[in-house]
């Protein structure tokens, strides 16, 4: 046992006992601890758990400075993974090793009866089914689950609660995005003139044109948008928070942006404000005035899912495995085929790195591909 009078992090001078198995291991132990007081570096004294400081973390830093749905999904991984597997941990003595174990116990979990899945035993005696669902966590989720921690443990070192941060030593499987399939040119035109009628067709120009995400379109106000300058500002999201649907502040600090408005998008958005109009009108005193561009027929947040909804008719008739969100996809991939310069590409559509729209957006046909080899050979010919 070595003994040494130090200053913590409480701003206290506290008697600080190290422990070995030999001599030399306590000596050594204890070397360290009079090197970190010679330099100045406060030593940590907390004797908090994880559930205890992760609760503290979520109220006091992670929900008055992160979004409202950043905050949700943190407080879920809390409550669901964290606390569960490591809330008796005191974090000043937590090691990498059982943060590994633990992550790989979270990687093997089957979700319906919480024990790790093993392959001999298809029916576990804790699956209330009877059946085990051999259903893991996603890597994405995982990624997402040891981030969660990571950062958590990343504040707890800067408020010097703990001197080094153990999940950073542990590695997780990066998930792999596939790139983003868009529609072709002469595909999204035919969607385009199939949704001409519908009440929702400036929506779909917009998310072609302007590449804008579903949350975009449904918290865009009319005072974001100067028809008379054409111009339109994103600046409002909105997202079902809670169980309620909320506006809130774009996904990053590029998403806010001001964008021209096309001719298309344009002519569109005029029709729409008079269609808007004469809704207003037949909704009367039910109406409930948000000055949303695209609410509900009267007037609130229009749901999100009744626009997968009124997506899936088009799919079905043309034999479209596309989802809603690859329209955005579309308004990306056909402004890169056309010549656009990718920062050019990446400011419209509000990206936060190029990397994000040449990696995961942008994809080369097999066509271009062959006009590009065409090229080559033509060189080398």
């Amino acid at each position: 046992m070595g003994m040494a009078y130090v200053t913590t992090a409480s701003g206290h001078r506290k008697r600080k006992f190290v422990y070995g198995k030999t001599w030399d291991e306590a000596h050594e132990k204890l070397v360290e601890l009079h090197a970190m007081e010679h330099s100045g570096v406060p030593i940590p004294d907390t004797n908090a758990t994880v559930k205890e400081y992760f609760t503290y973390w979520l109220a006091e830093e992670v929900k008055p400075n992160r979004r409202p749905k950043t905050y949700q999904g943190y407080e879920s991984v809390v409550r669901t993974h964290l606390v569960p597997g490591l809330g008796k941990k005191k974090i000043r003595t937590l090691r990498a090793q059982e943060a590994r174990a633990w992550i790989n116990r979270v990687r093997a979990e089957c979700q319906c009866c919480k024990h790790e899945w093993d392959a001999q035993r298809k029916t576990p005696e804790c699956c209330a089914a009877g059946q085990c669902c051999q259903s893991t966590l996603s890597p994405r989720m995982v990624q997402f689950i040891h981030a969660v921690l990571r950062n958590g443990l990343q504040h707890a070192v800067r408020e010097e609660l703990i001197s080094r941060n153990v999940a950073k030593l542990v590695q997780v499987t990066t998930p792999s995005y596939g790139t983003g399939q868009g529609l072709s040119a002469s595909m999204a035109k035919l969607v385009l003139k199939e949704l001409r009628d519908h009440r929702m067709y400036a929506l779909y120009v917009l998310a072609m044109t302007l590449g804008m995400r579903r949350g975009e379109l449904l918290g865009l106000h009319w005072a974001a948008v100067d028809l008379d300058k054409g111009t339109l500002t994103v600046a409002t999201n909105l997202q079902r928070v809670g169980g309620e649907l909320r506006i809130v502040l774009p996904k990053t600090k590029t998403s806010q942006r001001t964008l021209p408005l096309p001719p298309l998008a344009l002519a569109a958005l005029r029709e729409h404000q008079e269609r808007q109009a004469q809704e207003r009108v037949a909704a009367g005193m039910e109406w409930r005035e948000h000055d949303l561009v695209f609410p509900s027929r009267i007037g609130t947040p229009y749901e999100p899912d009744n626009l997968r909804r009124s997506w899936g008719p088009v799919r079905r008739k043309y034999g479209l495995t596309h989802r809603f969100h690859d329209l955005r996809h579309t308004c990306v991939t056909l402004l890169l085929d056309l010549g656009v310069p990718p920062h050019v590409v990446m400011q419209i559509a509000g990206h936060s790195d190029l990397e994000v729209t040449m990696g995961v957006y942008a994809h080369a046909s097999l066509d271009e591909k062959r006009r590009a080899l065409e090229r080559l050979d033509e060189a080398l010919s």
